[in-house]
């Protein structure tokens, strides 16, 4: 499979330019990427236009999203046991403060998820789930404005969330963990991310292996996108996540950071979700989840950079503002 990662840049374009999936950045030139070959730089004119097409067409808008610049998704666990925040939320009255505060410091989607994926977490029954989940989103959908998101494997959780007021699906299975999922979502007619992972959380970090980790990655979300086409879900309304920390060692997620503009090749707006996780604590010297907000911005700036639509992050107000920042100084479009 040959790759192309497009070579964004921000700021006047030149004559020739071609814009990123309709946002703030524009390339003239791609990284080929090819198995067991070096990459070669090759101006757009090299590229077949069919992969030209999906690069640069412009991402339709969801759940109040225009993908014209990049966004910021809350994170809100309600979970006793989440790697950085477990217990903090798990009160239906704590959670649903907690969400009026990402609303109000500038969160343009809030993730509602009650059971931990975190590597070792165990399977949490579908009517704990649910107990866990439905009081907080009912609440916040008539609290906020501000879409909510639904993080959860099953289709009887994602059913529930969405009867609750839930207006988008976020599966870190990728439609491979519940085989009704892709008829919740299809019928509901509602966004889904499909993010990739290997194992799963409870064996998914004891020895990950890949023989080329980006092309694996992009080839397996591939296949996932076209399970939910054949379901009937319009890729036009699907995001992709590489599924940073979701078997891959610390030199899996920097490979995929480093390239991750390669996925708006698979034509769908681009999820990231590396906040506080373990490779930037290691990388940034910072043992508790809670300090590596520093390492976080760093991750989430660069692949802004890159042309990534939408953060997943549990620090809002400092990811908000640091985007902001970031579009200002390079002169990105608004």
């Amino acid at each position: 499979m040959t790759l192309y990662r497009p070579l964004a840049q921000t700021g006047p374009a030149p004559k020739g330019a071609q814009c990123l999936a309709g946002g703030w950045c524009w390339f003239t030139q791609v990284e080929l990427l090819e198995p067991g070959q070096t990459s070669r730089i090759l101006p757009i004119a090299d590229v077949p236009s069919d992969a030209l097409a999906r690069l640069t067409a412009p991402r339709m808008p969801f759940a109040g999203l225009d993908w014209a610049k990049p966004h910021v998704m809350g994170i809100l666990n309600v979970t006793p046991d989440s790697f950085s925040d477990g217990g903090q939320f798990i009160g239906a009255k704590a959670a649903i403060a907690h969400a009026r505060d990402m609303a109000a410091s500038g969160a343009d989607v809030i993730d509602v998820g009650g059971e931990s994926t975190r590597p070792g977490a165990t399977l949490v029954p579908e009517a704990e789930e649910v107990a866990r989940i439905v009081p907080v989103i009912e609440a916040t959908a008539q609290a906020v404005a501000t879409p909510i998101s639904i993080d959860t494997r099953k289709a009887a959780v994602a059913q529930a969330a969405l009867t609750a007021g839930a207006q988008l699906v976020n599966d870190v299975s990728g439609l491979s963990f519940d085989p009704q999922m892709s008829d919740v979502v299809a019928k509901s007619a509602v966004p889904l991310c499909l993010m990739h992972a290997q194992g799963d959380p409870t064996n998914m970090q004891d020895d990950p292996r890949y023989t080329d980790v980006l092309h694996e990655v992009y080839a397996a979300l591939d296949a996932r996108l076209a399970v939910a086409e054949a379901a009937g879900i319009d890729r036009s309304r699907i995001l992709v996540d590489p599924g940073i920390g979701f078997g891959k060692t610390q030199e899996h997620n920097l490979t995929l950071l480093r390239h991750i503009g390669v996925f708006h090749g698979l034509g769908c707006p681009i999820l990231l979700g590396a906040s506080r996780k373990k490779f930037i604590g290691t990388l940034t010297d910072a043992p508790e989840p809670a300090d590596r907000m520093p390492g976080t911005l760093a991750v989430t700036l660069i692949a802004a950079m890159q042309g990534v639509q939408l953060h997943r992050v549990h620090d809002i107000t400092p990811a908000v503002k640091a985007l902001k920042m970031a579009q200002a100084v390079l002169g990105a479009k608004k």
